[in-house]
Order: structure tokens, then C-alpha cells, then sequence
């Protein structure tokens, strides 16, 4: 008899705990979905460069205006800042910079952007961006190309000294030049 309501109560105990977990509410995907892009100097290699970043839409709004305003600190992406990591030091405008993991920022402009890495990691977009955490700070030409993509994208292009980390969205199209430093 003991056994009996000891086996209705486990079983109740454990149906209840079935249903809870079942019942779990998840979100939808996110707006701006996470995406990463590595750069290696050849298949099965190890990784020179990781950027972690979400990839937001453009969805009719346009860059400059309504999304990274030109002249403002932008996070390079969507939610969290884009994060850097460089596996290795890596010349990046006229400094070295050190191995390590940075948050990537940007200052869009028309003709040129402003590429910042900071120190500052793990941070909400570019609300709290602090100027005296950047490591480097430089600035590149910015072009257009005439297909559009709606959502921001980066990649990694192999050079003589490194690779371009080219970035894009809409019609605009920016390329960083990552040399390593040997």
C-alpha cells in the first residue's frame, strides 16, 4: 500500500515536472540574427581573425539616415557590439595592435568611415562607447557597388600581407585592412 502511493506520487511529481519543461516558452529568431566570420590563410588552418556580430536589416530604411547615422559612433552591427578577436598581433592603419578580443565600432561617413577598436567588451551596443578605451583608430575609404544587400555582412578576403575584412550593406561597401605582423 506504501509502495503504491510512493509510485502515484513519483509519477505525479515527474508528470508535472514533463509538463513544465514542455511548456518552456522560447522567443521567435532574433531581428537581427548573430552571425561569425573567420579569417584563415587556408582551409583547416587556425583562425587569424574571429568577428562576432548580428546582422541587422535594412528593410527599406537607409544607412546614414534612419540606421548608422553618418558621423556617429556606430556598434557595427546590431544588439551587442561586434566583437574582434585577433589570434595573433595584426597591423591595423599605421599601429600594431595586440592578440587579444576588442569591440568593433565604427563612424560611418559617405565617402570614408572611422574603424575603431576598443578595449571595452561585452557592451550593449554604442550607448555607454567610451574614446578612452579605443586601441586604434583610423579611417577608410567607403564605396558603393551596384547590388544591395539588405542584410549587414562581413567576410574576409586573403591579401599579400593579411586579409581585407570587407563589410557590407545596402550599396555601401568597406574594406579593412588587417596585415600581420611578423
Amino acid at each position: 500500500m506504501i509502495r503504491n502511493i510512493f509510485t502515484v506520487f513519483f509519477l505525479a511529481v515527474v508528470m508535472g515536472l514533463s509538463s513544465e519543461l514542455s511548456a518552456q516558452e522560447f522567443s521567435g529568431l532574433d531581428k537581427s540574427p548573430a552571425d561569425i566570420s573567420y579569417y584563415r590563410p587556408e582551409r583547416g588552418a587556425a583562425p587569424l581573425i574571429k568577428v562576432v556580430y548580428s546582422r541587422p536589416q535594412l528593410k527599406g530604411r537607409q544607412i546614414g539616415v534612419d540606421l548608422a547615422p553618418f558621423g556617429e559612433v556606430w556598434r557595427t552591427g546590431a544588439n551587442e557590439a561586434t566583437e574582434v578577436h585577433l589570434y595573433q598581433d595584426m597591423m591595423l592603419g599605421d599601429q600594431t595592435v595586440k592578440a587579444g578580443t576588442y569591440s568593433l565600432f565604427s563612424i560611418p561617413g559617405k565617402d570614408e568611415w572611422t574603424i575603431i577598436l576598443n578595449s571595452d567588451t561585452d557592451v550593449w551596443g554604442a550607448y555607454n562607447y567610451d574614446e578612452s578605451k579605443d586601441v586604434v583608430r583610423f579611417n577608410v575609404p567607403a564605396g558603393n557597388d551596384s547590388k544591395s544587400l539588405d542584410a549587414f555582412s562581413i567576410a574576409f578576403e586573403p591579401t599579400q600581407e593579411g586579409a581585407n575584412m570587407h563589410m557590407g550593406w545596402g550599396t555601401t561597401r568597406v574594406s579593412v585592412p588587417f596585415k600581420a605582423v611578423q
